[in-house]
């Protein structure tokens, strides 16, 4: 999806220990345009949007539709546990699907964690740097946002294990694409005022440190923000 990932991969691990090489945003000069025209179309749609359905929507709407949409994503988590070489955070993935999307009302409810079973965050991303692939330099998408050769090639392929794929009606598609955006976006306004400096790099460093993060399993690096932070994103 064209929003989810910009929001998602900056808010995550905002406050992190910001390192990274100038050599990683050999692109630097366009990016910073790609940047600006991707905060235009946010001050002007995407923040005013989530902020009014924030506003609008009871706190249970919005955790239960936050719900829906990470329950989807089990699908794609499943699949790439598997390709991971990790069949029983596979299994314990799947499960958590079946139980919310049946006695959890699709996915409205998460059940599974009150059972027990522990939720993940994968993608095909992971899955390539699992099996050597490097993240490559920083790249800055329009509309998109943050991402690497990596995540471009892994998100072609997440997109397709996420679940909406089997979405047959276009106009269903798309508004479902659309509340997702909305939604994650709405979650990254609790955030958003924590980012200090430069905004851009900011990001930047944040996304680059949280792909190494999120590749190794969190086994190479060991930050008590980047702990709460993952809460955040998980809960």
């Amino acid at each position: 999806m064209s929003l989810q990932r910009f929001f998602h991969f900056s808010l995550a691990l905002a406050f992190i220990s910001l390192n990274v090489s100038a050599t990683q945003d050999p692109f630097e000069d366009i990016n910073r345009k790609i940047w600006a025209f991707n905060e235009s179309l946010d001050d002007n749609f995407a923040k005013p949007a989530a902020e009014i359905y924030t506003n609008v929507a009871p706190d249970f709407i919005e955790i239960g539709i936050t719900n829906f949409f990470r329950n989807i994503n089990e699908l794609d988590n499943t699949a790439n546990q598997l390709l991971q070489g990790k069949p029983a955070f596979a299994a314990n993935d799947f499960a958590r699907f079946l139980i919310n999307t049946s006695i959890g009302f699709l996915g409205f409810f998460d059940v599974a964690s009150r059972m027990g079973l522990q939720r993940h965050d994968e993608d095909f991303g992971q899955t390539l740097a699992t099996w050597g692939v490097s993240k490559g330099p920083f790249l800055m998408i329009p509309l998109y946002g943050p991402s690497t050769p990596r995540s471009l090639a892994g998100r072609s392929v997440s997109s397709v294990l996420s679940g909406t794929f089997a979405i047959e009606e276009t106009d269903v598609r798309i508004g479902i694409t659309a509340l997702d955006a909305l939604e994650t976006r709405a979650r990254y306004l609790e955030v958003e005022s924590l980012i200090v400096g430069d905004r851009y790099s900011f990001i930047r460093d944040s996304y680059m440190q949280y792909l190494d993060f999120e590749s190794s399993d969190g086994e190479d690096q060991s930050d008590d923000f980047v702990d709460d932070m993952d809460d955040f994103l998980l809960d």
